[in-house]
């Protein structure tokens, strides 16, 4: 019962208006997939061309003009301009994604939920109503378990993974059939190769807290979620913005930093107000992630799986952890990886050990430690820029 009132709570008018069109959009797609036999529709978030799905479709209009293939996106993001120059590209959440959507022979995301309307094509996809071919490239290298994710609730013909101990730990673990689940390297990775590092520059990437971002009658149990100054979130991370050790590290050392927060808690940018002139509030439609974490030659995250990333290029970080046990009950459970044991830089779950071990690392030029790097080059046995090309022909066999 505590599911279903959960999932209620969710359910807004966009969902309700969505079933007519999703109705109405059955005949049209029908013709359009006599037409159309093998068109692959791809897309990520809404508003984005930065992630697996943007490199996957870059990759097939410049390899492979022969794939009949279409990107979705909201056509007023600033990402907008770097499909529309590629191929066929259509306005994501209109009549004509319904369209393309069940026509598709294959649908393509990065999203779990990228799709015309998360909620009605979930029911479509999960009950067997729609028989296409779904594809999930992910967001990035899964380190907790997500029972989201698990096959019953989703119905995935292909997932995904970046790294060979979530391969094995997803599918061990999900329940997908046999051959389901595949290792091919993350499409973005691709990119993370060849890379010009500012050498002063430390990226700051805290990840989202389902419950202040999404609320529901669940959240109160974790946060007064009713001002957001009053989260534990917001108070910690601001602590360190206006740190005055961290402001000193960076002035000693001559160093810049950069904080950009998940998507999800870019909403509340302008609660923070760091008073250090070296940190830069970074809003993610003037700023590229891929770029940043290129540049960077640092990384502090709390949980953010952009440290795989991170650790592909193997590159020195730290993790910020306040509010692990909060995190695993009210968001994702324990998975495969303890940060402690596998992680790629030490762990912190106090402000004062974050000084300390910034400003140690700050002292030693922010270089990495051996015994990191070593984790970080054992996690990723497949290191090449061979990861379009092996997702593109994955999914042409399925």
């Amino acid at each position: 019962m505590g599911d279903l009132r959960e999932k209620l709570d969710r359910v807004n008018i966009k969902d309700l208006l969505a079933i007519p069109q999703f109705i109405c959009a059955i005949p049209f797609a029908t013709l359009l997939k006599r037409k159309r036999k093998d068109m692959w529709l791809i897309c990520e978030d809404y508003n984005e061309a930065r992630d697996n799905g943007y490199w996957l479709y870059r990759y097939i209009r410049q390899n492979h003009k022969e794939q009949d293939v279409v990107y979705a996106i909201n056509k007023k993001s600033v990402d907008y301009k770097k499909v529309v120059g590629l191929g066929e590209v259509i306005q994501y959440g209109s009549f004509k994604h319904w369209i393309y959507y069940l026509a598709a022979s294959k649908n393509i995301s990065s999203q779990k939920g990228g799709k015309p309307n998360a909620a009605v094509c979930y029911l479509l996809e999960v009950y067997g109503i729609l028989k296409n071919k779904r594809v999930f490239l992910q967001h990035g290298v899964i380190c907790s378990d997500m029972p989201w994710c698990y096959y019953k609730n989703t119905k995935m013909r292909l997932f995904v993974c970046g790294a060979q101990k979530e391969y094995e730990f997803i599918r061990d673990t999900y329940g997908y059939p046999k051959n389901y689940v595949k290792y091919l390297g993350l499409t973005r990775f691709d990119g993370l190769h060849d890379f010009k590092v500012k050498e002063n520059q430390i990226l700051v990437m805290p990840s989202w807290r389902e419950w202040i971002a999404t609320p529901t009658s669940k959240s109160k149990n974790f946060d007064d979620v009713s001002d957001f100054k009053k989260t534990e979130y917001y108070q910690q991370w601001n602590n360190f913005l206006n740190s005055e050790k961290i402001k000193e590290t960076l002035e000693k050392h001559d160093l810049q930093m950069i904080f950009y927060p998940h998507r999800n808690m870019q909403k509340y940018l302008k609660e923070f107000h760091p008073k250090s002139d070296r940190i830069t509030i970074a809003d993610w439609r003037k700023y590229d992630v891929q770029g940043l974490l290129k540049e960077s030659a640092f990384l502090i995250t709390d949980l953010s799986s952009i440290f795989m990333d991170f650790g592909y290029m193997r590159k020195p970080m730290l993790y910020f952890q306040f509010d692990m046990k909060k995190f695993r009950e009210g968001q994702y459970q324990q998975g495969y990886f303890e940060y402690k044991r596998d992680g790629f830089g030490p762990v912190c779950e106090k402000l004062e050990e974050v000084e300390q071990e910034l400003e140690k690392a700050a002292a030693n030029q922010l270089q990495n430690d051996v015994e990191y790097l070593r984790r970080e080059e054992a996690f990723f046995p497949l290191w090449d820029s061979d990861n379009c090309k092996r997702n593109y022909e994955a999914i042409k066999e399925i």
